[in-house]
């Protein structure tokens, strides 16, 4: 969901009428482009939910994904402490960089950033009911079925590393993880809150 913000601040004056824009991940923070905003790019971008930028070379709008369907979702947009900054925090499902890349920056990708691919993936299924994946079952169905499927995942979870058997502790890992990001999505959470949770936590422990 696009969160309010006030575009009355953004000195416009300073930027003689453009704005850059850095765009970044709103799960995993990774930086993925960044372009340039009239107040009319600006606008359609808060209308749409899509980001648009000016290009200044061809001197018209182009909302980014058009002719890909590599759309970027917003999701959050901020600016730096002079105003003459946004950064636009967004969901996006595919490639950002016309290279096919997810990124237009050359950023080491960690196994680990998998997750928050895959949580974009399952935020795209919860917003989605047409197609027929399991995902989109599991939100249909409900709080219950979700949760009820994490705490089946978890025993079993347990019972494998009981048995110590490596294996069926990946596979049981694996599906209790990918249930959980489900459960968090349905209260409107996602890996990120959780991840500041135990910063906030280790803090206290140091």
């Amino acid at each position: 969901m696009l969160k309010k913000y006030d575009l009355s601040k953004i000195n416009w004056i300073k930027t003689n009428g453009m704005i850059p824009a850095i765009i970044q991940h709103y799960y995993s923070k990774e930086i993925l482009m960044h372009g340039y905003m009239n107040k009319e790019a600006l606008l359609k971008t808060k209308k749409e939910g899509l980001v648009t930028f000016y290009s200044r070379t061809k001197k018209c709008l182009w909302t980014k994904g058009h002719t890909s369907g590599n759309y970027l979702k917003v999701m959050e947009i901020s600016t730096d402490c002079d105003y003459d900054t946004l950064l636009i925090l967004v969901s996006s499902i595919g490639e950002t960089c016309h290279l096919n890349n997810k990124s237009c920056f050359s950023v080491r990708k960690y196994d680990i950033d998998f997750l928050f691919d895959l949580e974009e993936l399952i935020e795209d299924k919860k917003n989605n009911y047409i197609n027929n994946s399991y995902t989109s079952y599991l939100y249909q169905s409900g709080i219950y079925r979700i949760a009820q499927k994490v705490g089946e995942e978890a025993i079993e979870t347990i019972l494998s590393a009981m048995k110590k058997d490596k294996n069926e502790l990946i596979n049981e890992s694996s599906d209790l993880i990918y249930h959980l990001i489900v459960l968090l999505h349905n209260q409107d959470l996602n890996l990120t809150t959780v991840i500041e949770n135990l910063k906030k936590r280790n803090k206290k422990i140091i």
